[in-house]
């Protein structure tokens, strides 16, 4: 009856006429029309949870559905005149991770992203901007703050304790204060008060003294805000689960749960910093992989444990853990967004150097030197992303260096150098597919040596081995090889035995052929995976394949040396980032 009505109305209209009043009717009649969903609106801008070098952008939309819209961003410090181009934000479709977590978790319409390597404590303008060949265009700015290096007040007042004072102290002490430690064994110790933002408590060991120092059994720092832990021995945990605002810096840490805030609400807004963190499990195929036994016991122990939004963890020394730094799974966790894991030194963690699992958007992992570890990197799953892996240093890994299970959503692989046995540029996946993930400006290297190793497997030694790959994924401008084993690799379920071939099966560019001669200083590869090895230097030769050879990133390598940015981690020219502990003086400020 509808299509009578129609066409009687238009009847003996003008084509052009009849077409447009047909498209309005149609529109207003059928709202839900493909065509009506490709064009984008925009939504509410947030910039959550800054930290104190990374600053994050969500934009909320609806409609987009062909996922063509793009938020270009450029930013400078207020007062500045000149603009810098930031990457442009990743396009987000809503999505759920369905029956394959506990609860499921859901994700929204938008565009998120970061820009990197801010000043700390400096308020910043970003300029975005909208289009969408479908209809849907805006130009919008907002201002937010990165946030200060977590320190004492200037006007501190500095009260001496000892073991047998520290509670009472404690107890009384006011916003601002520093308790001054004396050498000694201090026992199980939960810390009753808050800081203020701008004072907060310091308990900081007096280290002028020339004895082992300040020693305690544990720390609770839970449901604290504004406190201090400075350059303490803790030979148990340094618990954190509810702080708000809170730091640990130099201190060492012994113990099989080092940092943690492992449950629901977890922590908010901490810094991890300069540790020393250190258990018991060995290298050795034994203690390899999730669920592996060693010495008749488990594949236990956490060094880094978090899960909540705003934290930083950077510059930790971190060794002989099941999981080195990891967030949290399933039903632990909470907000898990705007976390920074940067310039750690990270060794023997027989499952996962930095498990990144459950990462809700804009999860920055920078510049990490991983060595002897299961898999490299984790994202079990993300959840929707954007997950940022970027200039991470893996060598001698005995399963993979890109770990993607239960489906993965929204990580991107950026600059990182891979030198490990079995396959080189290696996503492991045992349930499916990942989705929407970009490997550009990396360098991997797989070969001989490879096989099981506890429950996983190295690989054969293929230079690329990406099962999981399908049309959502991009690979493009990356230096791959293998050594000891022929040139070749996987994609989905497609072989390839030349680059040419690789980036016809990717629809990518820019990838290239390399051997260990790519590096300057003479690498050894490592095979046989075990027994353990030093880190070792992986900056390319001049001249190599990969020299001048990534494509331009801005905010990641547009201070290139040369006529182009080198695909790998480092930059010819450009010094080796300080991984681990700084000395005492050095903040985001003075050290990258």
């Amino acid at each position: 009856m509808f299509t009578i009505f129609f066409t009687g109305f238009f009847t003996g209209l003008p084509r052009g006429i009849f077409l447009a009043f047909a498209v309005a009717i149609l529109a207003l009649v059928f709202p839900a029309v493909g065509w009506a969903e490709n064009a984008t609106t925009p939504g509410a801008i947030s910039t959550p949870y800054p930290t104190l070098t990374c600053l994050a952008v969500e934009w909320l939309i609806d409609g987009d559905d062909d996922q063509d819209g793009r938020v270009e961003v450029s930013y400078r410090t207020v007062g500045e005149s000149q603009w810098k181009q930031a990457m442009p934000l990743v396009r987000v479709p809503a999505g759920s991770t369905g029956t394959r977590t506990r609860p499921t978790y859901y994700w929204m319409n938008k565009h998120s992203g970061s820009i990197f390597d801010l000043r700390p404590d400096t308020v910043y303008e970003i300029r975005l901007s909208l289009s969408d060949p479908d209809g849907g265009k805006a130009v919008e700015t907002v201002t937010a703050r990165t946030r200060p290096v977590p320190g004492a007040a200037v006007d501190a007042r500095v009260i001496e304790v000892n073991p047998r004072t520290l509670r009472r102290a404690a107890m009384r002490a006011e916003p601002g204060d520093v308790l001054l430690l004396s050498p000694g064994y201090y026992d199980k110790f939960e810390m009753p008060v808050d800081g203020e933002p701008g004072r907060p408590i310091v308990l900081r060991a007096d280290n002028a003294h020339p004895v082992i120092g300040s020693t305690f059994d544990e720390v609770s720092l839970e449901h604290r805000k504004h406190v201090i832990l400075d350059g303490v021995t803790v030979y148990g945990p340094v618990r954190l689960r509810w702080a708000e605002d809170v730091a640990v810096r130099y201190c060492k840490i012994y113990s099989k749960f080092g940092i943690i805030a492992q449950a629901q609400p977890g922590a908010k807004n901490c810094y991890i910093a300069d540790n020393t963190v250190s258990y018991v499990m060995p290298w050795v195929a034994e203690s390899n992989g999730s669920g592996s036994i060693w010495g008749g016991a488990a594949n236990v122990g956490e060094g880094i444990e978090l899960t909540g939004p705003g934290n930083v963890i950077a510059f930790n020394r971190v060794s002989g853990y099941r999981d080195c730094i990891s967030t949290m799974e399933d039903l632990w966790v909470y907000d898990q967004i705007c976390i920074d894991i940067y310039n750690n030194d990270i060794s023997v963690g027989p499952d996962d150097g930095i498990e990144a699992d459950f990462s809700m958007g804009n999860i920055r992992i920078m510049r990490n030197r991983i060595t002897n570890c299961g898999m490299g990197l984790s994202s079990q799953p993300g959840l929707g992303g954007p997950t940022y892996f970027i200039r991470n240093v893996m060598y001698n890994l005995s399963m993979a260096p890109f770990k993607l299970e239960r489906l993965s959503y929204g990580n991107i692989f950026l600059h990182n150098t891979v030198v490990k046995a079995g396959n080189g540029l290696f996503a492991h996946h045992g349930q499916g597919e990942y989705f929407r993930t970009l490997w550009r400006n990396n360098l991997c290297i797989g070969g001989s040596g490879g096989g099981k190793n506890g429950r996983y497997s190295s690989g054969d030694g293929l230079a690329v081995s990406l099962a999981g790959f399908n049309e959502t994924c991009k690979l493009e401008y990356n230096a791959v090889g293998a050594f000891g084993t022929a040139f070749g690799g996987l994609i989905g379920d497609r072989r390839f035995e030349s680059v040419e071939q690789l980036n016809k099966l990717t629809g990518g560019q820019g990838n290239v052929k390399v051997d260990m001669g790519v590096f300057a200083a003479g690498v050894d590869f490592p095979d046989p995976t075990f027994p353990a090895r030093e880190p070792v230097d992986l900056r390319i030769a001049g001249g190599s394949p990969a020299e001048d050879a990534a494509m331009l990133l801005p905010n990641v390598n547009d201070d290139f040396t040369g006529a182009g940015p080198d695909i790998g981690a480092y930059e010819i020219g450009k010094p080796v980032p300080h991984y681990g502990p700084r000395p005492r003086g050095e903040d985001e400020s003075t050290a990258r």
